[in-house]
């Protein structure tokens, strides 16, 4: 019969072990909340510069799937798209548009997708394209980049340059957006 007695310098050792494993969890989990809350502070201090300037900037929301285009602080167009599913997400940050090509071949781990309409890539492989494979505009389907309706991705390719601000978040709140406030014209009657 074996001995169930460890040294007591084993039992020692697996104590510590047990603790640093529980300790080093609890502070990737502490910095990975401080990492997602900067990320996400930064995002919103983009998002308040660019309404207030008079540039042409996407926003992205995947908690709602969609993608509005602003020109400064006016919303100018706004669509439904479909994002990375969950094992294949969509990255948030800022970006910028690097390159736009009207038609490509898409390839990766289990697809392989000729004449991909009106591509725009912000970083590296990912992108705004359009998706005419499938019409789940509002759901996560796609393998990481921003899928739109081949018609939308037409018009924000006419629209958007290189260099175009793209913001995408995960904001799940009713107001996506803070609007800046309408200036009401002095000049304008009040109804009876």
């Amino acid at each position: 019969m074996k001995s169930q007695i460890y040294p007591h310098w084993i039992q020692r050792l697996k104590i510590f072990l047990t603790g640093a494993a529980v300790s080093l969890s609890f502070i990737t989990s502490a910095s990975g909340e401080v990492a997602a809350n900067s990320q996400n502070q930064k995002i919103e201090e983009t998002i308040q510069t660019l309404q207030k300037s008079e540039q042409r900037w996407i926003h992205i929301n995947l908690a709602t799937q969609k993608l509005i285009a602003w020109e400064g602080g006016k919303p100018v167009y706004a669509i439904y798209i479909s994002s990375g599913k969950e094992s294949t997400p969509t990255r948030l940050g800022t970006f910028k548009i690097q390159s736009k090509i009207k038609s490509t071949r898409m390839r990766g781990r289990g697809y392989d997708v000729p004449n991909v309409p009106y591509a725009m890539f912000y970083q590296n492989n990912y992108g705004i394209h359009g998706a005419y494979w499938h019409k789940k505009f509002g759901t996560p389907v796609s393998h990481g980049c921003v899928n739109v309706a081949p018609n939308h991705a037409k018009w924000l390719f006419d629209w958007a340059s290189v260099g175009t601000p793209v913001v995408i978040q995960k904001v799940a709140r009713a107001t996506e957006l803070k609007k800046p406030a309408i200036k009401q014209d002095s000049q304008m009657q009040k109804s009876p």
